[in-house]
């Protein structure tokens, strides 16, 4: 007989899955491939028992934005769920049958129509003979950590849209990194382009060569990768600057725009009041002769600037002749100094929309009242029409999201740079261990509201939460000042090491090697609250009675006791986190950070340079078990008693501490 078979139905889907030339069939990197084994491991569970019309309603919120369970393709995560659900019978039937689950529904049958045949084999000869529905089921709490059902309930509507022909564009200006605010928009774009399988176009609206650069274009590519936005092109509006011109001569020769000379403030006072500009009714070769003097950026240029022929006296200030081209002298980071005359977003926007075939323009509430003037100038531009979908901005309490705010705290060394974990950048969150999918979720579901909502980032942090918490190592630290010696008067006379699992209830978080001694480092905060002749529980290991507390000065230098083993860990107050007094621990520096201003909501006329928070960052010196000496660069550990941190510099030598990032957990309330 050979020894070389493998057993067990998941160890084989494995195998088949890495084989298999479809590249989906088992993820498209190591997160899926996770995520994926995840399913393989609870599916089975998560469809039995008497919670299965729970896990279906689960199963219904988690599709109701995917196409496929993991990723987007078939993997073998949906061949084990498809197979599970087939083999409960007449129970998925009248389920199915009842169109209380459309979402399920809906993946169900697009699996069945595109593979049916063959996963009717497997059902047969899997589920068939393992007898679904023996196996006791965990409550849904404990089935699939880092998954939550779409709570809204509700598909999102574009007005007019037809499957196959709407394509939508994600338009950020490169003038910095992404933050909240942005991934709101582009994953609500991405959730259209998914459901009506149309395009999405990534494009950097790069008009403003003052603010912008190389820098800013590649990390926002690097963020949009981030969030899992998958994008059909990457356009510029600068590929479209020579069209723009012509244009814009165009509409000068129409009389539909004219150059204006009038300075800034005038014009805004003007505009304010409905007042035309002296200029308004120039002749077209006096505005022709101007417009060739501002590109080629002469001195008389540079006074100028290019208005729509609107309407200034419209109730709508949008439409009072806004300014189309502006002279700038700055190079631009694409196309150098070619250029001295830069289009504004309200004249180029609309314009490339058009030429790109963009169906649905989406963009955030606060821009209501110049959508009118984006109709108006397409049809001046003799252009089609692009259907505008609006949605709520993403506000944020105790946050600013104005790239030009932002900037400042970067300039002026208030903070690293814009990855600073205490910044709204999609950088900075994930820094400060915000992990994607809790980000997604959290926007998803809010859906295309246009309701304005300053959002708590408590709702974000308890998300992010529930996905950790169920899969993240657990270690040990002690906070390093006025630590307090246990000497265990009857502990072990040689230190040994037990290995314990990092977490109790997850295997794949693997293994922790823990020393017990007759020496242990206690907390200070800890020591302080124990009496003589109290008993303890000294968390892994048992019960300690403390039989002496010695002092000096009124501060508390080191205690002796034993251990009492056979006592009960239900009879004591206190449940003490240790270290054993050991040359192999190691230097942590734990981080706390706080809101970088200190008022809840700005209002308009607010400035918030008088509302900076003094204080936004704290940071601790800590002893850590050795075995943290294996945590990498990005992992999220729990601190047992402490909390959830994410690891910013991994170990590298004894001299040099592991710095851990303290992650909110939607309930600790900051004490900096």
């Amino acid at each position: 007989t050979t020894t070389n078979f493998i057993h067990g139905v998941n160890t084989i889907l494995r195998y088949i899955a890495r084989a298999a030339s479809v590249s989906s069939f088992y993820g498209q990197d190591d997160i899926q491939a996770a995520q994926i084994d995840q399913w393989l491991e609870y599916a089975p569970l998560i469809l039995s028992g008497s919670e299965f019309e729970a896990a279906c309603s689960f199963l219904d919120g988690y599709l109701a934005t995917r196409t496929f369970l993991v990723g987007y393709g078939l993997s073998i995560a949906d061949i084990v769920v498809w197979s599970n659900l087939t083999g409960t019978g007449q129970r998925w039937e009248s389920l199915r049958r009842s169109k209380k689950y459309q979402s399920l529904v809906r993946w169900f049958n697009s699996v069945a129509a595109g593979y049916g045949d063959a996963l009717d084999e497997v059902t047969s000869a899997y589920v068939g003979k393992r007898g679904i529905g023996k196996s006791p089921a965990p409550s849904l709490k404990e089935k699939m950590p880092g998954l939550k059902e779409n709570t809204s309930g509700h598909e999102i509507d574009l007005p007019g849209a037809k499957v196959g022909e709407v394509c939508v564009r994600f338009a950020p200006e490169p003038s910095g990194y992404l933050h909240i605010g942005h991934a709101k928009a582009a994953l609500l774009n991405k959730y259209f382009a998914e459901r009506y399988k149309g395009r999405l176009i990534v494009r950097f609206d790069d008009t403003n060569p003052s603010k912008e650069s190389n820098e800013f274009v590649e990390n926002v590519l690097k963020d949009i990768e981030t969030l899992g936005v998958k994008y059909d092109v990457v356009t510029y509006t600068s590929d479209y600057f020579p069209k723009l011109m012509e244009m814009a001569e165009s509409l000068i020769k129409q009389g539909k725009a004219y150059i204006d000379d009038t300075p800034k403030e005038q014009m805004r006072s003007e505009r304010m009041d409905g007042v035309e500009s002296k200029r308004r009714n120039s002749t077209v070769e006096e505005n022709l002769s101007l417009w060739k003097e501002m590109v080629n950026g002469t001195r008389r240029g540079t006074q100028c600037c290019v208005r729509g022929k609107l309407d200034m006296q419209d109730p709508n200030k949008s439409l009072r002749d806004p300014v189309y081209y502006r002279c700038n002298p700055d190079p631009h980071h694409r196309v150098g100094s070619k250029y001295k005359v830069y289009p504004t977003y309200d004249f180029a926007c609309p314009f490339v929309d058009a030429l790109e075939g963009v169906t649905h323009a989406l963009r955030s509430s606060e821009y209501h009242d110049r959508n009118a003037q984006y109709y108006r100038i397409l049809q001046d531009m003799g252009l089609r029409r692009v259907e505008i979908y609006e949605f709520s901005r993403l506000n944020m309490v105790y946050t600013v999201l104005s790239k030009r705010k932002l900037l400042w705290f970067v300039q002026n060394k208030m903070v690293e740079d814009w990855t600073d974990a205490r910044f709204p950048t999609v950088q900075g969150i994930v820094r400060r261990g915000l992990k994607i999918e809790a980000l997604i979720q959290f926007i998803l579901e809010q859906g295309a509201s246009k309701n304005l909502n300053l959002m708590e980032w408590d709702k974000l942090w308890t998300i992010n939460k529930k996905i950790v918490d169920p899969i993240c190592g657990r270690h040990t630290a002690v906070l390093k000042e006025k630590c307090v010696l246990l000497t265990l008067a009857n502990g072990p006379e040689e230190p040994f090491v037990r290995i314990l699992p990092r977490h109790k209830k997850y295997e794949g978080a693997g293994k922790k090697a823990t020393t017990f001694a007759n020496r242990i480092w206690l907390e200070y905060a800890d020591a302080s609250v124990i009496s003589v002749g109290e008993e303890v529980t000294l968390m892994d290991w048992g019960n300690a009675i403390i039989r002496e507390i010695k002092t000096d000065n009124g501060t508390i230098t080191q205690l002796v006791g034993e251990l009492h083993l056979e006592g009960s860990v239900k009879m004591t107050k206190l449940k003490l986190t240790w270290l054993s007094d050991i040359e192999d621990l190691v230097s942590l520096s734990l981080v706390d950070f706080d809101y970088l201003i200190n008022k809840k909501k700005l209002e308009e006329d607010e400035d918030f340079l008088d509302n900076l928070n003094p204080c936004t960052r704290r940071e601790a010196l800590a002893l850590g078990d050795p075995n943290m000496r294996n945590v990498k660069k990005g992992e999220v550990i729990q601190l047992e008693r402490k909390g959830y941190y994410r690891c910013d510099v991994p170990f590298v030598r004894s001299s040099k501490p592991i710095v851990l990032f303290a992650i909110p957990d939607g309930r600790q309330k900051s004490t900096l």
